[in-house]
Formats: C-alpha cells, sequence, structure tokens
C-alpha cells in the first residue's frame, strides 16, 4: 500500500515505502504481479495509448473491505460534516429540530481527512459531503481543500440547501467542488417559506444563478416531491432545463425519523413520469452510469435535464455502490438500515489503519441484499400503477408482519398500509398552479398568486342560469340511490370555475391580520396556500366529486377595511370532461377556515359567510355569471 494517500490503481506514479502481504489488505493485480510490480511495469511502458492499454489488461482487483457478499463494488462515501441545519424541511426533520449530539462526540476536521483517505485508498474515488447543512461548518473549504489532495479521489460533490451558496461558491470552487446538488422543493416562494419554515428563497436561487455562471454544468436541482403539496410544479421545474443546464431531480418522498411519513404522500416515478409526458410526449430516456441513482430524461432541444430518483417504487439497491460516515463518525451500509459501527470510538482508542480496515470489511459484508426496513419494491410499484391486485397485496404484505416492527419505530401504526391507503385515492394527476404575482389593488392589502383572468372569459356567455340545466339530480339513480355520475363519453373541452368566500374578522383581528402580527404566522400566505391544496384535494373530500387534472389554481386574498373582513376568490381551470366548480368552491372555503383557525386564538366571534359561485365556463350545459356580478 502506498504510503502518503498514494493508490496504485490508475496511477502512473507510485510512491511506495511499505508494503503489505494481499492478505492484510493490499490489491494485487489480475496476473498474480504484486502492485509494485505492476506499478514498475507501467513506469516502463514508453506511449499514453500503450499505458492505458496495460493498465485495462493488468488491473488490480476492488479492494476486498469495501465489496459486499453481493459483489457491489462501494466507490462512493459520503460524509455528513454537521448534524445542524438551518432549515426545518417538512420530509426531512420535525419543526422544533433534533437533538444534536454533543461537539465533543463529533468528528473533528482531522479524524474526517483520517477516515476519507482510509477510503480513498481502499477504492472509493467519489466524496459526497452532506449534512445538516455541509456549508454552516466553519472549516467546509479547508476540509474540501484537503480532500482535494487526496489521490485517487476524482470527484467532490457537494449536496446544500443553498442558503449560503452563492456567497461562499467561489471560495468552493476554487478548493475542488466537482458536482453541486442543491435542494429546491418549490418555484413558488410562499410555499418555499411553508416547507421549510424559513425564508430564503431568493439566497437558492441566487445560489443556482451563480453556479450556472461559475460553469458548473449541470448544475443539480433535488425536489422532493409530495402529494398534495408541490406536485403541481412538476412541468414548471422541467421548463427550467429548457435554457439553463440544470438537471432537476425528482425524487420520490421518502420516510425518515420526525418527518410523519405516510404513504399517501409519495408520488411515485411513473406518475410523474407520465404527467411530464402529457405535455412533452417526445420525452427521451438518457443513458447513465449503472451505479446511478436517477433515471434521467431529457426533452429534445433542451439544453439540461431530468431525472427522478425511485428509492421507494423502484428501488436501485442492486447496483448500490455507497457508504455513509455521520457527523458523529458512524459508518452506515445502507440509508435505511438500522444498524451502525463507530469509526470514531476506534480513531479515539488509537487503533490501527489496518484493524479500521478490518471493521469497516465486515460492515459492509453485512450489508443486505436491499433496503432492511421496506416493503418489497414490487408493492410500491403495483400501488404506483394502480393495479388491480393491490388490495390484496396489501393485505398479504400487512398480515406477514414483515413490515410492522419498523414502521410503528417511525411512528407509524401497525396497519398503516390499510388505513392509511386503501380509504384515499393514491393517484391524483397533475395540478398546475402558478406562482406569479399580480399587483395589490388599491387601498387594500391583496394577495394574488396570478393577476386574475376573469376580464378575460367571454361577456357574450354571461347569463344567470345554465343552459340544459337538469331537472333531476344527476348524482341520484331512478331507485334514489347515490351514484357517480359517468363522464366517460363526454367530450374534453376549457372549463373554468371562480368561487368567493367572506370571513367576517371584526376590527381586533383584522388589525392583527393587516399588520401581520398574528402569532401563528403570516395568515395571507397560509390561507393562499391552504386554498390551492384544498383544490387539489376535492375528489377525496367529496365522495362523489371526479378526479381532475388541474391546469391552474388561482387564490387571492383581499382586505376589506369598510367590512373588517377578508375576501377569497379562488379559480380553477382545467381541459377535461367535468367542471371544476368544486374545486373552486372548495378552496375558496378551505382558505377561509384556515383564516379563521389561524386568528381563533384571539377571538371566536368571527362568521364565514357567502360562500358561493361566481362564475363557470364550458361544459354541455353552458356557462353561468351569477346576477349582479356575485
Amino acid at each position: 500500500m502506498a504510503a502518503g494517500g498514494g493508490r496504485v490503481c490508475g496511477l502512473l506514479r507510485v510512491n511506495v515505502q511499505r508494503v503489505r502481504p494481499w492478505g492484510s489488505g493490499m490489491r494485487g493485480c489480475a496476473s498474480g504481479a504484486s502492485a509494485v510490480e505492476v506499478a514498475g511495469a507501467v513506469q516502463g511502458v514508453a506511449s499514453s495509448t500503450d499505458r492505458k492499454r496495460f493498465i485495462r489488461d493488468h488491473a488490480l482487483p476492488f479492494s476486498a473491505f469495501l465489496t459486499d457478499s453481493f459483489g457491489r463494488q462501494h466507490t462512493y462515501l459520503r460524509i455528513s460534516l454537521t448534524e445542524k441545519c438551518n432549515l426545518r424541511c417538512q420530509y426531512c426533520m420535525p419543526e422544533e429540530g433534533v437533538k444534536l449530539t454533543p461537539k465533543s462526540e463529533l468528528l473533528t476536521t482531522q479524524e474526517i481527512l483520517t477516515v476519507a483517505k482510509l477510503f480513498v485508498e481502499e477504492g472509493v474515488d467519489k466524496i459526497r459531503l452532506t449534512g445538516g447543512e455541509p456549508l454552516i461548518r466553519p472549516d467546509v473549504v479547508d476540509i474540501i481543500a484537503q480532500l482535494r489532495r487526496l489521490k485517487g479521489l476524482k470527484t467532490i460533490a457537494l449536496t446544500t440547501n443553498g442558503i449560503n451558496l452563492a456567497r461562499l461558491l467561489p471560495r468552493l470552487k476554487e478548493a475542488g467542488v466537482d458536482v453541486l446538488n442543491i435542494s429546491l422543493d418549490t418555484l413558488v416562494p410562499a410555499k418555499f417559506e411553508f416547507i421549510v419554515r424559513r425564508k430564503g428563497f431568493h439566497k437558492v436561487m441566487e445560489g443556482i444563478h451563480r453556479a450556472v455562471e461559475l460553469g458548473y454544468n449541470p448544475v443539480k436541482v433535488n425536489c422532493v416531491v409530495m402529494r398534495g403539496l408541490n406536485e403541481d410544479e412538476l412541468l414548471d421545474f422541467v421548463a427550467l432545463t429548457e435554457r439553463q443546464p440544470l438537471e432537476v431531480r425528482f425524487i420520490e418522498y421518502m420516510p425518515f425519523d420526525g418527518n410523519k411519513w405516510n404513504f399517501k404522500k409519495m408520488v411515485s416515478y411513473q406518475e410523474m413520469l407520465d404527467t411530464i409526458r402529457q405535455k412533452w410526449p417526445e420525452l427521451e430516456k438518457v443513458p447513465t452510469e449503472m451505479s446511478s441513482t436517477s433515471k434521467a430524461f431529457r426533452v429534445p432541444g433542451f439544453q439540461g435535464q431530468i431525472g427522478f430518483i425511485t428509492s421507494m417504487s423502484d428501488h436501485f439497491c442492486g447496483s448500490c455502490n455507497r457508504l455513509r460516515i455521520t457527523a458523529d463518525g458512524n459508518l452506515k451500509v445502507c440509508l435505511f438500515g438500522n444498524s451502525e459501527v463507530s469509526l470514531r470510538d476506534w480513531l479515539r482508542t488509537g487503533a490501527s489503519e489496518e484493524h479500521l480496515r478490518q471493521v469497516i470489511g465486515e460492515a459492509v459484508g453485512r450489508k443486505k441484499k436491499q433496503h432492511a426496513d421496506l416493503p418489497p419494491s414490487s408493492l410500491y410499484q403495483r400501488v404506483a400503477r394502480g393495479s388491480s391486485y393491490i388490495k390484496e397485496q396489501i393485505k398479504l404484505f400487512a398480515a406477514s408482519g414483515r413490515g410492522a416492527g419498523s414502521w410503528s419505530r417511525r411512528g407509524g401504526d401497525q396497519d398503516f398500509l390499510t388505513s392509511n391507503i386503501l380509504v384515499t385515492p393514491l393517484l391524483l394527476p397533475l395540478r398546475g398552479f402558478c406562482g406569479a404575482s399580480g399587483p395589490p389593488a388599491p387601498q387594500s392589502q391583496c394577495l394574488n398568486t396570478l393577476q386574475s383572468s376573469t376580464d378575460n372569459l367571454s361577456e357574450t356567455h354571461n347569463n344567470s342560469g345554465l343552459q340544459g340545466a337538469s331537472e333531476h339530480l344527476t348524482h341520484v339513480d331512478q331507485s334514489g340511490k347515490v351514484h357517480m355520475v359517468d363522464v366517460g363519453e363526454k367530450s374534453s373541452t376549457s372549463r373554468t370555475a371562480i368561487a368567493t368566500a367572506i370571513i367576517r374578522l371584526g376590527p381586533k383581528v383584522f388589525n392583527l391580520v393587516q399588520a401581520n402580527q398574528v402569532k401563528k404566522g403570516d395568515v395571507l400566505t397560509v390561507a393562499q396556500i391552504a386554498g390551492i391544496q384544498g383544490a387539489k384535494l376535492t375528489s377525496q373530500l367529496i365522495p362523489l366529486c371526479h378526479n381532475i387534472a388541474l391546469s391552474q389554481v388561482t387564490v387571492s386574498l383581499e382586505l376589506d377595511a369598510t367590512r373588517f373582513t377578508a375576501v377569497v376568490t379562488a379559480e380553477c381551470r382545467t381541459h377535461g370532461k367535468t367542471g371544476v366548480e368544486m374545486e373552486a368552491l372548495t378552496a375558496a372555503s378551505v382558505a377561509a377556515l384556515t383564516i379563521y383557525d389561524m386568528c381563533k386564538a384571539v377571538t371566536h366571534d368571527m362568521v364565514i359567510e357567502e360562500v358561493k359561485l361566481v362564475r363557470k365556463t364550458g361544459g354541455q350545459r353552458g356557462d353561468f355569471q351569477r346576477g349582479g356580478g356575485g
């Protein structure tokens, strides 16, 4: 083994001060020659082409310590630099944060470098620095610069939430960061604050733009997709790749301790892909390395590309080449496994490098074939496809008891599959939402997600009633029993609905909301997001309501100082076989209820009233306009 961090494999210059026998960890060549003999022979080969051919024909076997019992060779090490984070993302940790390990029990800078050197000497050629948030560690630039000196390390990657990125990026690039992954789960500033429970959207966007300017190509953007929260922004994220060298990677929502994971929130890879192909049917697959976690695609003509990390619906355990070191020095061979080995403790007891290699090798050897605590990926695939066998398979899985213990540890119900899935439709098509803002109305505080398009509706179709109105209830059959209307034979048309609701706040609450001084937070922003989510979940709330692919949801809130009220206006659009009146009414109602909930600590003397449909267009019964303008 080469001292000073030198690796024989793949290098033409080798500094050898001591040689261990093969049995102690030295890697030998396929022909039986020692590593020193191979290195000496390489030195004697003249041309570059001949040297490359010689290395290929006399390739060194991969380290036995980093090869598991299934033949997977682990060339990729993720090192957590800190447990701390300056965000509180809902899918990652509870709002109050997590209990932090005392600083004395975390790896020191020198311990991180010692562990990294050991792994690189054994064949790791890529290290990713993670957290928590790695950029809040004061010596992160120095750590990267010292890692860059490790011979044999080809790639240094960094995963960050982007809050501190723009400020540090020039120094990070100079130190040696090759690859950037930036987390961004929404393109709507208000929703960003809701998801991460902190401000900072514009800082993240600045970091992404700075990375592009400094020549990172691609800049990877990680987006965790959660049903009812941001799956309606899939197309907006794909559109980002048209003119920028971005690789947007959509990540299936995964369970972690503290994030209150629920199966219903997971949007599968196949569902996301189907949604995107509705907009870009020419979407084409891009070849990737066998060990890649991402399934890559590109829209022809776009500068960037997209990817899907399918940890839940189609796991990639069979080609996994990753190992992880936690901030407190534990080696994890599987992200979902509970087994950890403390390298920190061995380091601090003065263990030799040889002993550390044995500890690492034993841990890697115990790595399981696939996620230790998750159901088989085939079950998730059937869920994602809406298989007719899903109910039977879920019951079989629940009855087998294979998942009960691990799921209950994460706060789940032992019967989580049947209780959380079967009562609710799994697959909700894309429901679009645009986050552009229109100007506030004069002498009022108005929060708009989009400039109202009501003025564009044709006045020629306005009327006070519905054309072709039915003389009977369409959700009741001839025998008087309720049923869902069959819309299969209807033609798809553009449909719009606008609904409003008023909540009387009273002077005290009104003034608090207007000044944004309610203790629970920004009432108007939260109500706006709640209204949008309500529209998307209408079919789950109203039993006989069809599941509609919304193309747009707009919710605006305006404060009326003359009456001390908040006026909610919700507009929904779709191109489909049935209308969106219920979606608009639900959005307006949920937004109003959210205002009530956020203000009820001040007083319960608030009244929600005049929830009504103002206008609808499209459909065989024609358009509707409420008389008197609402």
